[in-house]
């Protein structure tokens, strides 16, 4: 039977949600339940270097307002155990093993960046598992630009370093005025949690994800024509990590997706449109 969720932990914020875990094949996998109890769960799958505190807890919220969301740590960083997986197909298979391992017969999954990739896997793999798929930030494998994502991405990591911000202002956020503002926001909700906070993400680990990333981006396409998962995917126009290409070749591979593209908008569009994003997924989700 799935873990139930009593009725203080169904109207909890992600802020001051428990930190879990469960032990799946010998590994603790760490997450976080918050929501009402009934109802097809929403699996979380987050961004390269990604623990519980990178999870935007405004999304969490919204989401939560309706149904049961589970966010979760991949195996070798934050609060799980193990070693960071060096490809994506191993990371949904241990996916696949947690849901299972929860209880859950059927989940909706939502995939951001890397959780993307992990979630077209776990499609592939086990579709009788999915009831629902939501794709964001995201691409195919093999998808234009994914293997160059390091080359984009240190010189503004070092630049978040000389400019004391956090690197995510400049890799999930347009230079604009409006993109600026929306970084600041975001980043300032993910430090609303101020007690439990999980483990950040070591270096080993981050470089062992940042592998499994570049291998996707070399990897064959897959056969995404045989997906019956409906599925959502949304993106902003300016992605500089995942190109925004990715998302529309994503809708066009995927029989009968329904693509979002958001105006003035990076690879953190859902965060930038969180409440717009809540809307739409909950729409979805719901039809």
């Amino acid at each position: 039977m799935p873990p139930t969720i009593d009725a203080s932990t169904a109207r909890m914020s992600y802020v001051d949600a428990a930190n879990q875990s469960i032990t799946v094949n010998g590994t603790r996998f760490a997450y976080r339940d918050i929501g009402p109890g009934t109802g097809v769960p929403l699996v979380l799958l987050n961004h390269w270097g990604a623990v519980l505190d990178h999870f935007d807890p405004a999304i969490i919220d919204g989401l939560a307002r309706t149904r049961r969301v589970i966010a979760t740590d991949y195996r070798g960083i934050g609060g799980s155990g193990g070693t960071a997986p060096l490809t994506v197909d191993e990371m949904a298979d241990d996916a696949i093993q947690l849901i299972r391992a929860l209880g859950f017969e059927t989940v909706d999954v939502l995939g951001f960046s890397l959780g993307g990739f992990v979630a077209q896997a776990i499609a592939l793999k086990a579709p009788g598992l999915l009831r629902r798929l939501i794709l964001t930030g995201t691409g195919p494998a093999g998808g234009s630009g994914i293997d160059t994502v390091g080359s984009v991405t240190w010189p503004l990591m070092l630049k978040g370093l000389l400019t004391l911000r956090d690197p995510k202002f400049y890799l999930f956020f347009t230079s604009t005025p409006n993109g600026r503002r929306s970084a600041s926001h975001y980043l300032q909700r993910l430090k609303e949690r101020r007690k439990n906070r999980d483990k950040g993400p070591t270096p080993r680990a981050f470089l062992r994800q940042l592998k499994a990333i570049t291998a996707w981006g070399k990897q064959a396409p897959q056969d995404l024509g045989r997906l019956r998962t409906p599925t959502l995917i949304v993106n902003g126009d300016s992605d500089i990590m995942v190109p925004s290409v990715n998302s529309v070749a994503l809708a066009k591979r995927i029989p009968d997706a329904q693509l979002v593209i958001y105006e003035d908008a990076g690879h953190g569009g859902i965060f930038q449109h969180h409440n717009d994003f809540v809307s739409q997924a909950q729409g979805f989700l719901d039809a």
